[in-house]
C-alpha cells in the first residue's frame, strides 16, 4: 500500500487501486474512489494456524461512492490507497 491505511480519517477522500494477477502475466486493474468510513482488522471464518483467535484476519476498508453506494474493500499487497 502507498500510504499507512491506519493514519486516514474517516472522511478521508482516497482512490483505492487494486491489481489481480494472472497465469499469462497481465492483471486485471480495479480502481474504487469515495469518502472513508471506516478501516479495520476483521477475522474471516477460515482456521490460520497461530493466528489471533486461530482464524485469518484481513484489512478492510469502508468507503461510500459519490452515488451513496456503500462498499467493503479487502487490502492485499497488490492493494494501493491514496489520498484524493
Amino acid at each position: 500500500m502507498s500510504q499507512e491505511i491506519e493514519s486516514l480519517a474517516v472522511g478521508s477522500r482516497v482512490r483505492v487501486t487494486q491489481q489481480i494477477p494472472q497465469r499469462d502475466g497481465d492483471c486485471w486493474v480495479t480502481e474504487t474512489e469515495g469518502v472513508v468510513e471506516s478501516f479495520e482488522q476483521k477475522k474471516t471464518g477460515s482456521w490460520y494456524a497461530h493466528a489471533k483467535d486461530d482464524r485469518l484476519w484481513l484489512d478492510r476498508l469502508t468507503v461510500r461512492l459519490d452515488d451513496g453506494e456503500v462498499v467493503v474493500i479487502n487490502l492485499d499487497r497488490y492493494s494501493k490507497v491514496e489520498l484524493v
